[in-house]
């Protein structure tokens, strides 16, 4: 009988066409999918895969078998999970993709309790500015604002994502503080190009009697990343349009004020999203209902809102 790690390689692999890639994807090194790969062949018989220094192809024996297992694979993963969440405790590596600012402010300091209460789970968490493939790049879940929800992918809405204006006590000193976002037109812009796009994000704000209005800010200083938009700004070095969260902890301690405090921008929710399945792996439940849990009992979501402020 072929164990689930040998089978999982060989799809993975012939998937990606890549022991490199199947391995990210699994969570191992490219040396044990090849083992794993290598141990399936040598118990079947015959040689799956064509190897090159460049890509992997299937044989005619490699097409077979993945056609014959692949559709069955998710379930076997399914009734494994299954068998865990009924009777085991959570455990395993949890592969998890957030912002480092966000991810870093806010989900990071639930770890301790997190690995108190499920002790056997092995965090693997990459903080990066970027949008992943959940399931192409084999993360168990990520926490964002404005991904697009791939094939299989399902969004659970945390808290919303809303833009607000900032400035230091001390830029504001002997400047009058704008009312509205045209008001932000006289003032030092600290902005955003999108590393993805290219160009340089302007918002549209909006007020609690739903009235839109274009922000004005300036292309005064211009950089690709959130948490140097709030730290130029608490240098004294101009305005600038972030998520709540960002700047929460500099606005609660007083180091950033904000501004045009009617109006934000709307920028959809932060969302934990995970790959939709009949039965997740306890591991990944465990982390979903745990972040939700710190959501609500720490009001986030209204600390979040800047149409409450």
């Amino acid at each position: 009988m072929e164990t689930l790690a040998n089978l999982e390689s060989f799809v993975r692999s012939a998937e990606s066409g890549s022991f490199s890639t199947a391995a990210r994807r699994l969570a191992l090194t490219p040396a044990a999918v090849s083992r794993n790969v290598a141990m399936l062949e040598r118990n079947l018989g015959v040689r799956l895969f064509q190897r090159s220094t460049r890509k992997l192809t299937l044989t005619e024996a490699g097409e077979r078998f993945l056609q014959a297992i692949e559709g069955n694979l998710a379930g076997l993963q399914a009734a494994i999970a299954g068998v865990a969440t009924d009777q085991g405790e959570p455990a395993g590596t949890l592969r998890v993709s957030m912002s480092p600012t966000f991810g870093i402010d806010h989900i990071l300091p639930l770890l301790p309790a997190f690995l108190a209460r499920y002790p056997r789970i092995r965090p693997d968490w990459q903080f990066e500015n970027r949008q992943v493939d959940l399931i192409a790049e084999g993360f168990d879940a990520a926490i964002g604002g404005g991904i697009e929800l791939a094939p299989g992918v399902v969004a659970r809405p945390l808290a919303p994502a809303h833009i607000i204006a900032v400035a230091s006590p001390a830029y504001m000193k002997g400047r009058i503080p704008p009312a509205d976002p045209a008001g932000l037109a006289a003032l030092d812009g600290i902005v955003m190009r999108s590393s993805r796009t290219g160009r340089v994000r302007h918002w549209t704000m909006r007020n609690a009697a739903g009235i839109e209005v274009p922000s004005a800010l300036p292309e005064t200083i211009i950089t690709n990343d959130p948490a140097a938009m709030c730290r130029a700004a608490t240098l004294g070095l101009g305005a600038t349009m972030v998520a709540v969260p960002d700047v929460l902890a500099q606005l609660e301690g007083g180091t950033l004020v904000r501004l045009a405090p009617k109006w934000y921008a709307d920028a959809g929710s932060i969302s934990l999203y995970y790959a939709s399945k009949t039965l997740l792996p306890a591991k990944t439940r465990a982390f979903i209902d745990f972040v939700a849990e710190a959501f609500r009992r720490e009001r986030l979501a209204e600390r979040f809102a800047g149409s409450l402020a």
